[in-house]
């Protein structure tokens, strides 16, 4: 069963209606054609950006369990909010890509399609007779996408890794969490987002230097036509100065808990009723501002404080500062005085408080679904929007992540213009496979 919108926003926040008439629908990526064949989070990632401004994504599954992300994080039914959320403003295609109808069917896509994604383990697809050399036979012009652990070349290349893996090989891990205890993980896979991002970036950026080439009688080889990312590099790149602060100087950064290495005082602090706030009060003038509301002009005049160095240097001392103010106030009240003082500042927010944020609702940030489980439909259920914002509000989505092979039927007769006889055959040997 297919996901609905309802009629009309609702609940906290008055979130807007969304629909696919709402307005202009600006899809920059229009008249593009996508060919998914990744799983779980990274591949899925770059498609779901490539198809919520307007490419036409078409994602293969496998027969009878399709992508594993249906069951993470399942808590009822047969399909995950999670693989709702990835999978978003996709047609799926129920195809056994080990079988010869299955790859026969896949190059019979590739020739309709601009670009191909794939985060299989290196080495896959070229077993399944799939390879890029197959892939530019089909069609000179397509963009192939890779996605893996270690990328498709160097020592490590044929070794499978998850995100996990690739953000402690990155550098990420070694930076999260207490100095005093071990690494810890964010609650995100946020290694597998970074690389879809990047996918999606490769991907438009060749796309776009192949509009460029038309009418220049410029062939570009193969080698020109492939992304490859990495999600060991795709960490690594979001490092900052990392590298050049140990090769230059010897410095080894080290885990800060909630700061940020070198930038004081920015930092959580509790609140009374146990609500959080995030102050980044590290500018130097914002700083002063901050000192003075706290009540501490004593700080706020000390030269040595004057500079983001000296103030690092104190940085215990000016949190236990500012904790003992906020522990004395509200969040809403900490947060007011913070606010007209003009020292950045912002609450912690639970799922709850995000729901119920006029911020997000105004922008349209949250879009409610009626959406199937595989057992019930759940009314008005909340779906990130679109980023970035076109326009004045983060664009409708057009539909959730599909039910397994709910395309099927409708790519193969009106895109590879099969004959009702050849559908049935496709269809019979994607139930084979899941029975």
């Amino acid at each position: 069963m297919t996901t609905s919108r309802p009629d009309a926003g609702k609940g906290a926040g008055e979130r807007p209606a969304t629909s696919a008439s709402d307005g202009h629908f600006p899809a920059p990526l229009a008249g593009i054609r996508v060919l998914e064949l990744g799983n779980y989070i990274a591949a899925p990632t770059a498609g779901r950006m490539l198809a919520d401004f307007g490419a036409e994504v078409i994602k293969v599954e496998r027969p009878g369990t399709g992508d594993e992300l249906r069951n993470w994080r399942l808590y009822e039914g047969t399909t995950s909010m999670l693989f709702r959320t990835i999978n978003r403003n996709k047609k799926s295609v129920a195809l056994d890509l080990r079988s010869d109808t299955g790859r026969a069917l896949v190059l019979d896509l590739v020739r309709h399609c601009d670009i191909l994604l794939e985060n299989f383990r290196p080495g896959t697809l070229e077993r399944w007779g799939l390879g890029p050399e197959v892939l530019n036979d089909a069609n000179p012009d397509i963009i192939v996408t890779r996605l893996s652990a270690y990328g498709q070349s160097g020592p490590m290349s044929d070794r499978p890794g998850f995100a996990a893996v690739a953000e402690a090989m990155g550098g990420f891990r070694e930076l999260v969490g207490d100095p005093d205890r071990p690494p810890v993980r964010v609650g995100i896979s946020i290694g597998d987002s970074i690389a879809g991002l990047y996918a999606a970036f490769g991907s438009v950026m060749l796309l776009f230097q192949r509009e460029r080439d038309k009418g220049s009688q410029t062939s570009r080889p193969l080698s020109d036509r492939l992304v490859d990312v990495a999600l060991n590099e795709a960490m690594f790149s979001m490092m900052e100065s990392l590298i050049p602060d140990f090769e230059a100087y010897g410095v080894r950064r080290e885990r800060t808990g909630g700061r940020m290495e070198g930038i004081a005082p920015s930092n959580a602090y509790m609140c009374r009723g146990g609500g959080s706030i995030v102050i980044a009060g590290n500018g130097d003038s914002i700083f002063q501002r901050l000192m003075e509301i706290i009540g501490r002009p004593d700080l706020a005049a000390d030269a040595t404080l004057a500079s983001n160095a000296g103030r690092w240097e104190r940085r215990d001392e000016l949190d236990q500062a500012i904790g003992a103010w906020t522990s004395t106030m509200a969040q809403p009240e900490a947060l007011a005085v913070l606010d007209r003082a003009g020292v950045p500042s912002g609450p912690i927010y639970t799922a709850e408080d995000i729901c119920n944020d006029p911020q997000y609702a105004a922008r349209r940030m949250i879009q409610e679904f009626d959406v199937s489980t595989g057992e019930r439909i759940i009314p008005g259920v909340g779906f990130p929007g679109i980023v970035p914002v076109l326009g004045a509000a983060s664009l409708p989505i057009q539909s959730l992540g599909p039910d397994l092979g709910e395309h099927t039927e409708e790519v193969c007769r009106n895109l590879l213009k099969k004959s009702d006889e050849e559908i049935r055959a496709i269809l019979r040997e994607a139930e084979g496979v899941a029975a």
